[in-house]
């Protein structure tokens, strides 16, 4: 077991994107910070490592397993505690999105997208919680979505997925608060990423006119708040959804 007091933190979906915003700002000295990925040939794997070494990371590692496995997830975290003494933070970003109008969406395509987006963020903090519990101490942030409360046509069952995350956060933080451990939850509205990206041009200009502020949001505007749920400044706010998506939804 390591002795060497790093604050630990694990990010899940963490390579790209939303997920390596907050890996990188939740990096930095006296951190040891754990990606989560799903494809060892993504780029973004090596990307993300360099960001985190170049913000000063004491310790930093990728690690390729999939979210949605309950038995690996617990394995996997228990291994971090094994590795460095602690779990501090719980960053569940790892998602995916199968969209399709509900009349013509799939069963697989519905429970696809709960078991990736809902119950692995419930298998995941299960198992951080056994540890963080034991310490007394901890920080649980999961990614829901502003869909989860607008619904948007063609993901239903994302909506869904997203909506049963700031369920399951309101209900984990009633549970854990006891023990000194909070469980919050960020809802991103459209940000810039590479999926976001692939929207088509007329598609993309409907969104921006739903968007009080009149653009899209940056991975690092969501990252900030979730560092901010990680920090010791929030030490007194538990089952609460921070909205970050300029203004689409008040």
């Amino acid at each position: 077991m390591s002795g060497d007091g790093l604050k630990t933190v694990l990010v899940t979906g963490g390579v790209r994107g939303i997920g390596r915003a907050c890996a990188v700002a939740l990096g930095g000295p006296g951190r040891a910070v754990y990606v989560t990925h799903s494809n060892p040939e993504s780029p973004g794997v090596s990307q993300t490592l360099d960001c985190l070494r170049a913000a000063g990371t004491d310790f930093c590692e990728a690690q390729c397993w999939c979210a949605e496995d309950s038995v690996e997830a617990e394995a996997r975290i228990r291994g971090i505690v094994e590795a460095r003494g602690r779990l501090d933070v719980l960053v569940n970003n790892a998602g995916i999105i199968r969209d399709g109008i509900s009349v013509r969406l799939s069963d697989e395509d519905f429970r696809r997208i709960v078991e990736v987006d809902l119950f692995s963020v419930f298998s995941l903090c299960r198992a951080a919680a056994r540890h963080m519990l034991k310490a007394r101490s901890g920080r649980i942030i999961n990614m829901s979505s502003v869909v989860a409360f607008t619904g948007n046509p063609g993901q239903a069952n994302y909506s869904a997925a997203k909506a049963g995350v700031a369920g399951l956060t309101r209900t984990l933080a009633l549970e854990y608060a006891s023990r000194g451990v909070t469980v919050n939850a960020v809802a991103p509205g459209f940000i810039d990423t590479d999926m976001t990206r692939a929207i088509p041009a007329k598609a993309s200009e409907a969104l921006l006119y739903r968007i009080p502020l009149g653009r899209m949001g940056e991975p690092e505007e969501v990252a900030a708040a979730v560092a901010f749920l990680a920090s010791d400044a929030a030490g007194y706010i538990t089952g609460q959804t921070i909205h970050v998506n300029g203004g689409m939804y008040m």
